[in-house]
C-alpha cells in the first residue's frame, strides 16, 4: 500500500499549491517517486507518514518550480559579444547582429557549452522546465539530439526544437523541419524528462507552403508548432505588405490558427489579432524583459489574458533568473498602463508556474498536487516584515532572486540544495562556456 513506501515530507512555512490561489500556512506536500502524493497540514503529514524522510523548511516558501516557457540557451554566448555599433531597431538587430554574427556561427560544441551554463543557472534560480528555442541553420542535422544529451545529463525538464526557416534556403528549411519530426519520436522513444515541438521562425522567413507543411506536421505527431509573431513593427508591416492582412489574420486564412499553434513574443497585436487568439485557442508565451531589449515594444499582455488566452512567460535567452522575468512582468505593465492594479503579483506567480506548463501543452506540471510532477522549489521567507498570506505573494516577487533558492525538485530528483546545483563543476562549466563564446566571437571578427 502506499503507506508502507518511503516518502519525503517538505514541511514549509508556506505552502503554494495551487498558483494564483492564497498560500497556506504550515502546509506541506509528500513526495514519492517523480510525484506528489499528498498534500495537507505539517502536522497531520507527520502524523500520516511517521516513516518517511522530512526536509524541515522552517522559514520558507513551498512552491511549484519556474517554467520559462519560452528561451534560447544558446544567447548567452552573446552576452558582451563586440560590436562596432549597437543595432538601431528590431529588423537591423535580426539582419545586421543576431542572424550573421551568432545564429549563422553556432556549432554542436558552442550549443552544447551554453545549454549546460544556462541550465546550471536556471536551476540555481528555481527554474524545473525549460522551452527551448534553437536556431542555428548550419548545425544541421543532430543538433537537438546533442542539445538532449546535456539537458538529460543536468536533470532538467526539457521541451527542445529547432527553429526552422527558409532564409538560407529551401533546403535547409527542410532539414529543420525534419530535425523536429525526427526528435519528436526520438524522444517518445527514449522516454524521460526531454521532448520536443514543431518549430518555424516567422511570416516573413517563411512560406505559405512551409508554414502549413509545419503544422501538418505537428498535427500527425500531435505536438504544439511554435512561431515568434509580431516581437516589433517589422513584422506586421511585411505582413500587410504582402498578404494585405496583420501576421494572425494571416495565420487564420491559412487555415493554421487554432489550439496547436504556440505564439511567442506577439508585442505588436491589434484589437483582432487579441480577439482571434481568443477565439483559435491560440497560445502565447510573454517576455517582458527581452522585449525592451530589442526595443520592441510592451506586449498587451493583459488584454490577452482578460480575452482568455492561455499565457506563459519566458526569458528569451536574455536574463534567465526567473525570478526578474517575474518581477518585469508585474512591474513594466503597471507603469505601461499607468495603473497599480494591473497583473497582480498572484497572477504573475501563476503565469510563471502553471500557466507556462498549459502554454506548452505539459501535463500535470506547474502545480503541487496529488499525481502532479514534483517539480518544485523551496524559497527563503524570511522578509524584513512579517510574511502573511496577504501578501507572500508581493513579497517573492518583489524582493527574492536566486539567492534565496534553498531547494530545487525536477520530478522528485533533487537537484540543487543550499543554493548549489548538485552535480555541476561550475568552474569547468564556465571554462567551457568562456571558451565557446571566444570561439564565437573570433568567427565574428
Amino acid at each position: 500500500m502506499t503507506q508502507n513506501r518511503v516518502g519525503t515530507l517538505i514541511l514549509p512555512e508556506f505552502l503554494i499549491a495551487d498558483p494564483g490561489q492564497p498560500p497556506q500556512r504550515e502546509w506541506g506536500v509528500r513526495v514519492v517517486g517523480e510525484r506528489v502524493e499528498a498534500v495537507g497540514p505539517n502536522a497531520a503529514l507527520r502524523q500520516q507518514y511517521p516513516g518517511d524522510d522530512v526536509e524541515e523548511a522552517p522559514g520558507q516558501t513551498l512552491s511549484p518550480g519556474f517554467v520559462n516557457a519560452h528561451a534560447h540557451l544558446y544567447g548567452v554566448l552573446a552576452h558582451g559579444l563586440p560590436l562596432a555599433k549597437a543595432p538601431s531597431g528590431f529588423w537591423p538587430f535580426l539582419e545586421d547582429f543576431w542572424w550573421p554574427l551568432v545564429e549563422d556561427r553556432l556549432d554542436h560544441e558552442m550549443i552544447c557549452a551554453a545549454t549546460d551554463s544556462v541550465m546550471v543557472e536556471m536551476l540555481r534560480s528555481g527554474t524545473t522546465t525549460v522551452y527551448d528555442c534553437l536556431e542555428a541553420p548550419y548545425s544541421l542535422p543532430g543538433c537537438l539530439a546533442a542539445q538532449a544529451g546535456v539537458a538529460r545529463a543536468r536533470g532538467m525538464r526539457a521541451v527542445l526544437s529547432f527553429e526552422s526557416t527558409e532564409r538560407v534556403g529551401a533546403e535547409n528549411g527542410q532539414l529543420g523541419l525534419k530535425e523536429n519530426a525526427d526528435f519528436v519520436r526520438a524522444c517518445r522513444q527514449a522516454g524521460g524528462l526531454v521532448s520536443g515541438l514543431m518549430c518555424f521562425h516567422t511570416t516573413f522567413s517563411c512560406s505559405a507552403k512551409f508554414i502549413q507543411q509545419a503544422f501538418e506536421m505537428g498535427g500527425e505527431l500531435g505536438v504544439p508548432v511554435h512561431m515568434h509573431c509580431s516581437e516589433g513593427v517589422h513584422e506586421p508591416e511585411y505582413a500587410l505588405k504582402h498578404f494585405g492582412l496583420r501576421p494572425m489574420e494571416y495565420y487564420d486564412r491559412l487555415g493554421v490558427a487554432g489550439p496547436g499553434m504556440l505564439a511567442s513574443q506577439c508585442v505588436q497585436l491589434s484589437e483582432r489579432e487579441i480577439a482571434l487568439m481568443a477565439e483559435r485557442g491560440i497560445r502565447m508565451t510573454h517576455m517582458p524583459l527581452s522585449n525592451c531589449e530589442v526595443g520592441a515594444g510592451i506586449a498587451p499582455a493583459p488584454e490577452l489574458l482578460e480575452a482568455g488566452v492561455t499565457v506563459g512567460l519566458g526569458s528569451d535567452g536574455y536574463v534567465n533568473d526567473f525570478f526578474e522575468v517575474v518581477r518585469g512582468a508585474f512591474l513594466i505593465h503597471k507603469a505601461y498602463k499607468q495603473d497599480p492594479r494591473v497583473m497582480p503579483a498572484s497572477k504573475v506567480w501563476y503565469l510563471a508556474t502553471e500557466g507556462g506548463a498549459r502554454a506548452l501543452g505539459l501535463e500535470n506540471v506547474g502545480r503541487l498536487a496529488p499525481g502532479w510532477q514534483a517539480d518544485l522549489q523551496l524559497i527563503d521567507s524570511r522578509f524584513p516584515t512579517p510574511a502573511e498570506e496577504h501578501n507572500l505573494y508581493d513579497q517573492l516577487v518583489l524582493w527574492r532572486n536566486h539567492t534565496h533558492v534553498r531547494l530545487v525538485m525536477v520530478a522528485g530528483a533533487v537537484r540543487v540544495r543550499g543554493g548549489v546545483v548538485l552535480g555541476a563543476d561550475e568552474e569547468t562549466i564556465r571554462a567551457r562556456t568562456h571558451a565557446a563564446a571566444r570561439a564565437l566571437w573570433g568567427k565574428v571578427s
